[in-house]
């Protein structure tokens, strides 16, 4: 079990590095979106819809898909403004984060009807896709470094958590974390943080504006560095919460020895959104 698990996430992640750094936008693009539809095709699995709405929500699913990759494409797609719609979904994602999934957890609310949950997928995984294209978009290294924040929380949490863990941090729906393991995953991303910073600034993107800009935020991007630790731990919990509700261990099976790609994603799903909306507004300051 465990060599299977290394050799898909090894191999996992050389096809996202390929993707990431040799891919035209286009193929960008059609890379992400295959992510996208495999995770909405699995959280469907959390909704229990009726036969037909399962089809209705699933084609639903590619039209909202389809406006988005040809206004990312092409710039607009039926009048609507990629930079509009990625605002959009950033910001309603940030409202989710924030407030609605931490309330969500902290109340123990049951998932909801089908139509809530669906609802909730496509506010969960979209904005993750945006980000995806938007801080691509930017560089490569912004979204890699970005999405290492979660990869080094998630390493340390784990780590600490089995080495020094005692006490639950929400035995209620994830069983396996610990209070040590999330404060592990903190002190990781804040050696994180400063690694990042000197291993940057010695690099070859030392020069390009978005390092410059970035690096020029000091303790807001510690901030945002250790806002988006936390906010790594809800997301994980936010879908385990899900599956635990409609009573499933993994949300599918299609990545041997590590569950589906929401199971890869989901820390992802609440970070990502997240940083997008924090370049985006950066961004617009800096032009203004």
């Amino acid at each position: 079990m465990l060599k299977t698990r290394i050799i898909t996430a090894l191999v996992s992640l050389l096809i996202v590095l390929i993707a990431l750094f040799a891919f035209p936008d286009w193929g960008w693009g059609l890379f992400t979106l295959i992510i996208v539809l495999a995770a909405c095709w699995e959280w469907r699995r959390f909704c229990a819809l009726s036969a037909p709405w399962n089809s209705i929500y699933l084609l639903l699913t590619l039209v909202l898909s389809a406006i988005i990759l040809f206004s990312y494409l092409q710039g607009s797609s039926v009048g609507v403004e990629f930079g509009l719609l990625k605002l959009a979904g950033f910001a309603l994602a940030a409202f989710f984060w924030l407030l609605l999934a931490p309330l969500w957890l902290a109340r123990s609310w049951r998932p909801g009807s089908s139509a809530l949950r669906a609802a909730a997928g496509w506010l969960v995984i979209f904005p993750t896709w945006f980000a995806f294209l938007s801080l691509r978009e930017v560089s490569p290294w912004l979204l890699l470094s970005f999405a290492a924040i979660v990869w080094v929380a998630d390493i340390a949490a784990y780590f600490v958590g089995r080495r020094f863990g005692r006490h639950k941090l929400a035995p209620a729906i994830s069983p396996g974390k610990t209070l040590e393991g999330a404060a592990g995953a903190l002190v990781g991303v804040m050696l994180f943080f400063f690694a990042w910073q000197y291993l940057i600034a010695h690099s070859a993107v030392r020069s390009q504006d978005w390092v410059r800009e970035l690096q020029s935020h000091g303790w807001i991007l510690f901030a945002l560095f250790m806002l988006l630790a936390v906010m790594a731990v809800v997301g994980d919990l936010f879908e385990s919460w899900m599956k635990r509700g409609a009573g499933m261990k993994d949300s599918s099976n299609l990545l041997p020895g590590h569950g589906g790609i929401l199971d890869r994603i989901d820390a992802l799903t609440a970070t990502l959104p997240l940083a997008g909306l924090y370049v985006t507004l950066m961004a617009r300051t800096h032009a203004g």
